[in-house]
């Protein structure tokens, strides 16, 4: 159940961006989409009690992330790596400093501990009753079904759909499409912000979801190891789905590890993951066949 779970945020992320991805626009700012996701989550399941309304508040949150960077990406044309890194750098204190006006009223963050509902886990007729696999599987959190869902829902858009066709051909041939009479900019514009709507999602399964409670740097890298999960299944739906598996599997393991034996060093199990996703890093990124106007910004006026 553990690696359900750690894998469900993960698989929410990179498969909301993958969109983007095949539109030719990189994803790195996925950590400051989560980051903020954390933050929506806590702020409106801890000020109404609803974990609902916290779920809507993080897609908001992630949604806007997602316009401020592709005004930056698209409308303005900027580095998407370095436009990125500023988001993602931006966000990890800017999510510090309102959890603690919300909350704290400027009090030190992360003094004060504040608990908030969480999300409950589903139980799947007839399917969770099913021996082991049940329980392992259809009786989680929501979120985790969504996860579930994503799977064939992005595979079906991209080979199915003529939007899923449009957002291909943005990606691989963005003057092209643009001759076709298929607008680039709209396309990267929505699939932006539908992966900020994803990756706010994916954040606050980590705060209402896991824990019902918010924590400096709360995403500890997921959103990189996500964007990692991308490029490691080579921007195919069930790639990046086995992707996400194996990395959330290192995560509960090293996590099993400390509880059943405490004295190995905590702090070489929490590396374990990021070490695991460097390897598998490392065994395809020469391989990786990336889109072909990946990170390029594109010019009508070029056409």
């Amino acid at each position: 159940m553990a690696i359900v779970r750690m894998t469900a945020p993960l698989l929410i992320a990179a498969m909301g961006s993958l969109l983007a991805e095949r539109a030719g626009v990189v994803t790195f700012s996925m950590e400051s989409m989560m980051l903020v996701g954390t933050l929506g989550g806590i702020i409106g399941s801890g000020l109404t009690n609803n974990v609902w309304v916290g779920l809507l508040l993080a897609i908001i949150f992630g949604a806007l992330i997602g316009l401020m960077y592709a005004v930056w990406a698209v409308t303005i044309g900027a580095h998407q790596i370095v436009t990125s890194t500023a988001l993602n750098l931006g966000a990890l204190g800017l999510t510090s400093i309102l959890y603690a006006l919300v909350f704290t009223r400027g009090a030190e963050v992360i003094e004060n501990v504040i608990t908030v509902p969480k999300l409950a886990a589903w139980k799947v007729p007839l399917l969770g009753d099913i021996p082991f696999i049940g329980q392992v599987f259809f009786n989680q959190l929501p979120l985790v079904y969504l996860g579930y869902l994503l799977i064939p829902l992005i595979w079906y858009i991209l080979y199915r759909t003529t939007w899923g066709l449009k957002i291909r051909a943005v990606g691989e041939h963005p003057h092209a499409a643009e001759t076709v009479g298929i607008s680039v900019a709209k396309v990267r514009y929505l699939t932006i912000i539908f992966s900020g709507m994803m990756s706010g999602l994916a954040g606050a399964f980590l705060s209402i979801g896991l824990l019902g409670s918010f924590q400096e740097n709360m995403t500890a890298g997921r959103g990189f190891i996500a964007y990692t999960a991308i490029v490691f299944g080579k921007w195919q739906p069930i790639g990046v789905a086995l992707g996400t598996l194996l990395f959330g599997a290192a995560d509960a393991l090293q996590l099993r590890i400390q509880a059943i034996d405490p004295r190995i060093p905590y702090q070489a199990l929490i590396a374990f993951p990021y070490i695991v996703t460097l390897i598998a890093l490392m065994a395809v990124v020469g391989r990786a066949s990336w889109p072909a106007s990946s990170g390029t910004p594109y010019k009508r006026e070029e056409v």
